[in-house]
C-alpha cells in the first residue's frame, strides 16, 4: 500500500500558518493589513485552532492511498512467473521450505512491478496458467496465498512451463517479453521438450531469466535456456541468496514510475473531514 497528495503545493499555506503562530501581530501587518479581522487565538497560545487549520489544508491537499501505479497505455513490459510448486520445493530452506519462501519473495517482487502486466505460471508433473497477464496486483498477491505445493503433481515438467508463459506472451503486443522460471529440480516430466519451448520462446522474442534454488537441480540446462533466450541464469542456495537474486532480476528489468493510473485509489479526505468537524464542534461548544 502507497500513500500520495492529489496536491501537494496546498501545503505551502503551512508556512502562512507558521507565520501566525510564531509572529506577532505588528509583523503580520507586513502581508495582512487588517490583522484585526484575523481570530487573535490563531496568534496566541491556542494550539486547537492551528491544528484545525492544519487539518482543513492537509485536506485540501486531497491524500489518498493505492495498491500500485499503472501507465494508462499498457503497453510497457509483460512478465510471466513460471513457479515450481513440485514436490521437493517443500525441502528445508531455512526456516521454511523452499516453497513458501518462493511465495513471499514472489509477492514482494509482484507488488513493486508498477507498469507491468504479470502473469503466473504453476507447474510440477503439469503446467497451468494460474493467472491470466494482468495489471491488477492485488489479485495476483492474493492468488499467491492460495497455491499449494504439489498442485500440479511432484514431478518437474519445465518444458511445459515455458511453453504455457509463451502462450500467454504470444497474445501480448507488449514491447518487451519476460519469462522468470523458478526450479529446484531436473526436467522430468511433460508433453514438451524445454528445447522446443525455448524454440517458441525465441520466436516471440521471449527473453527467460532461470533460477535454481537449493542445490540439486539443473544447473546447465537453465543456463543454456537463459542464454539463447537473451535472459540470465541465476542460483539460489538459500532464502538470503534468493531475495538478492529477486531483486537483481528487478533491476534487470526494472519498473519505471510513468504517469498514468491509480490502482485501487482510496481518498482519505473523509476521515480527514470527520476530525475536522469534530474538532470544530469541540471548539465552538468551549467558547460557548
Amino acid at each position: 500500500m502507497h500513500f500520495s497528495f492529489e496536491y501537494p503545493f496546498a501545503f505551502f499555506w503551512l508556512f502562512i500558518l507558521f507565520c501566525f503562530f510564531r509572529c506577532k501581530r505588528e509583523y503580520c501587518k507586513i502581508y495582512f493589513a487588517k490583522t484585526n479581522f484575523l481570530p487573535r487565538t490563531l496568534l496566541s497560545k491556542d494550539y486547537l485552532p492551528l491544528i484545525i487549520a492544519a487539518l482543513f489544508i492537509t485536506a485540501l491537499a486531497s491524500p489518498f492511498t493505492y495498491s500500485a501505479f499503472a501507465k494508462s497505455g499498457k503497453k510497457g513490459r509483460d512478465l510471466v512467473l513460471a513457479i515450481d510448486a513440485s514436490g521437493s520445493m517443500g525441502g528445508d530452506f531455512g526456516q521454511r521450505s523452499k516453497f513458501d519462501t518462493l511465495i513471499d519473495l514472489a509477492r514482494t517482487f509482484i507488488q513493486h512491478r508498477y507498469d507491468d502486466n504479470i502473469g503466473v505460471v504453476v507447474f510440477g508433473t503439469f503446467a497451468y496458467p494460474a493467472s491470466p497477464i494482468t495489471y491488477d496486483t492485488k489479485a495476483l498477491q492474493f492468488l499467491l496465498n492460495y497455491l499449494e505445493l504439489s498442485i500440479a503433481g511432484n514431478n518437474t515438467a519445465i518444458g511445459d512451463a515455458i511453453m504455457e508463459a509463451v502462450k500467454m506472451l504470444k497474445k501480448s503486443d507488449a514491447k518487451e517479453k519476460v519469462i522468470v522460471l523458478f526450479t529446484d529440480g531436473y526436467h522430468n516430466s511433460g508433453s514438451i521438450s524445454p528445447k522446443q519451448a525455448v524454440k517458441e520462446a525465441k520466436k516471440i522474442k521471449a527473453k527467460i531469466y532461470t533460477v535454481g534454488i537449493g542445490e540439486e537441480f539443473d544447473k546447465k540446462l537453465l543456463e543454456r535456456i537463459a542464454k539463447e533466450t537473451g535472459g540470465e541464469s541465476f542460483s539460489a542456495k538459500d532464502e538470503k541468496a534468493l531475495a538478492a537474486v529477486m531483486e537483481r532480476i528487478d533491476e534487470l528489468e526494472k519498473s519505471p514510475l510513468r504517469s498514468g493510473v491509480y490502482i485501487d485509489k482510496r481518498t482519505l479526505f473523509p476521515w480527514i473531514g470527520i476530525a475536522l468537524v469534530g474538532l470544530l464542534l469541540y471548539d465552538i461548544r468551549r467558547k460557548i
